[in-house]
């Protein structure tokens, strides 16, 4: 694992089994700060997202308190737009947490949820980003799981970062899927 990546603290989840390059999760509730705009793309959203939050944690907040990164960045988007969340670190809930400066951002919980995941390396674009989500729902269809067609984009890595990248593909499946490739 890559130096910086490995300092960085990573949004729990337990690996419930695999099937060739697919991997299968459950991750837990979490908190985290989510910041939305109408860009539909992911290079178009991602550097104004990344800012706008950036500068909540680093201290654009009611108590200008600096709140630790964490891994992964999630993006989503669809065609009204795109979302940016960072995972809130351990110990942080929605009572404690420092409420934001701007209104852009929204501090929500997420519910508890099984996900099937593929893995890749380099640097993501949307082309990637789309050959990949592709290559997911295939890989899903193929072992006849259905999945809820929430495909989420999962970066680790910093900008700066120019070897060892790690990006994910998600998407929420049901815990009997999941389960059917329990190691």
């Amino acid at each position: 694992m890559h130096y910086i990546m490995a300092k960085t603290p990573q949004q729990p989840y337990q690996k419930i089994g695999s099937q060739g390059i697919l991997e299968f999760r459950y991750y837990p509730e979490s908190v985290m700060a989510t910041v939305n705009n109408s860009d539909t793309t992911y290079r178009g959203s991602s550097g104004k997202n990344f800012r706008v939050l950036a500068g909540y944690i680093l201290g654009g907040n009611e108590k200008s308190e600096k709140i630790a990164m964490t891994a992964p960045v999630h993006m989503s988007r669809d065609n009204s737009g795109a979302s940016m969340s960072f995972v809130m670190p351990d110990g942080y809930n929605l009572n404690n947490l420092p409420a934001p400066s701007t209104s852009s951002i929204k501090l929500h919980k997420t519910e508890d949820e099984y996900v099937a995941v593929i893995r890749f390396g380099g640097y993501a674009s949307d082309k990637k980003i789309a050959v990949k989500q592709k290559e997911l729902g295939e890989l899903l269809k193929k072992e006849g799981i259905e999945h809820l067609n929430n495909f989420r984009f999962l970066g680790y890595n910093a900008p700066w970062d120019f070897l060892f990248r790690r990006n994910e593909i998600i998407v929420s499946i049901s815990k009997e899927s999941a389960m059917k490739f329990k190691h």
